[in-house]
């Protein structure tokens, strides 16, 4: 089956930005007096801004609206979205593959849509993908498969047709439950969870620049 369609995750896949999700949730609570707990980084993990902002309100009390907490969560990463966020290494030469074998790319993120915009434009990435999908945009986050149900119903193409791209477990899983074939990214801020990772996903890519692109079964 030659892949028609590619469904890429942002941060961790596309661009070398995960590492600033991982420590933002203790960041936010403390910048706002409030001590964070041991477990906030996993709690938070699987979660998108939606679900995130009214965790915070409901583990920790918060008296904020939900929209004031994205609002502040955005407000400590619109400095690396905007300055300093880049590609992962190969990024864009696989990208220019898919785009030479009329691969039809979309995004899937956890990350609000005037971050994705603003990197994908100041990095040249944004003319290899036809849409983009948000969790806070589409209601969900992506431990529920309805993103990437979103972006197959955009791409008009059959499961078996098109690769799911993600670095994190949880994203991971759920896709591959939805149906869909995974190629798993690795990143180092999900380093514990490798071993599951690689029995899970249906392709492991260490980086861009080792992928050999007769994998995907291009014809």
């Amino acid at each position: 089956m030659k892949i028609k369609g590619a469904i890429f995750d942002l941060d961790g896949v596309l661009l070398d930005s995960m590492f600033i999700w991982d420590i933002l949730g203790e960041t936010y609570l403390k910048d706002q007096g409030i001590q964070p707990r041991d477990d906030v980084r996993e709690a938070l993990r699987p979660m998108s801004l939606l679900q995130a902002a009214q965790y915070f309100r409901d583990e920790y009390g918060m008296l904020d609206s939900v929209q004031a907490i994205i609002d502040g969560i955005n407000h400590l990463v619109e400095h690396f979205y905007f300055d300093l966020a880049m590609p992962k290494p190969g990024v864009h030469d696989f990208l220019d593959k898919l785009m030479d074998n009329n691969v039809k790319m979309c995004i899937t993120t956890a990350t609000d849509r005037v971050m994705v915009d603003v990197a994908l434009k100041r990095n040249h990435m944004e003319q290899y993908f036809d849409e983009i999908f948000t969790c806070t945009e589409v209601g969900h986050g992506k431990d529920e498969p309805n993103i990437y149900l979103q972006a197959l119903e955009f791409l008009g193409m059959t499961k078996r047709e098109v690769f799911v791209f993600e670095d994190a477990l949880y994203a991971i899983k759920t896709a591959k439950k939805a149906g869909f074939s995974v190629a798993a990214i690795y990143d180092s801020t999900a380093q514990a969870q490798q071993i599951e990772i690689k029995e899970i996903a249906d392709a492991y890519i260490t980086t861009f620049q080792e992928i050999e692109i007769e994998a995907f079964a291009f014809e």
